[in-house]
């Protein structure tokens, strides 16, 4: 299976599937969505009421990955659970980071 990571011009963008209301903060799997889409499987106990659950994704991409908040964004799905994150960086390297990170995932 291919990894839901890709390179764009001021980074890397990561396909999410985020599932708000969760239990406990946690990173799952990497799956092929109904649409043929590889993604990243990831839940939050924040609610998806007024970014909430964005601002909870962010801060746990962003501890799990070991870089800023600053550095991550939704670039696309602020309201569906199906979402696309911007890490900013160097492309080439931010890829490779997420793609490392992946492999632990």
């Amino acid at each position: 299976m291919t990894l839901p990571v890709r390179r764009g011009a001021a980074g890397a963008f990561l396909d999410i599937r985020l599932t708000p209301g969760a239990a406990q903060n946690r990173i799952e799997e990497i799956f092929m969505d109904g649409d043929g889409r590889v993604r990243l499987k990831v839940k939050v106990t924040a609610i998806p009421e007024k970014g909430k659950a964005n601002e909870a994704l962010v801060k746990l991409l962003a501890k799990s990955l070991k870089c800023g908040k600053g550095r991550i964004e939704v670039a696309a799905g602020k309201l569906d659970r199906n979402k696309t994150v911007l890490v900013l960086g160097d492309p080439a390297e931010t890829e490779i980071d997420i793609k490392k990170w992946l492999e632990t995932v």
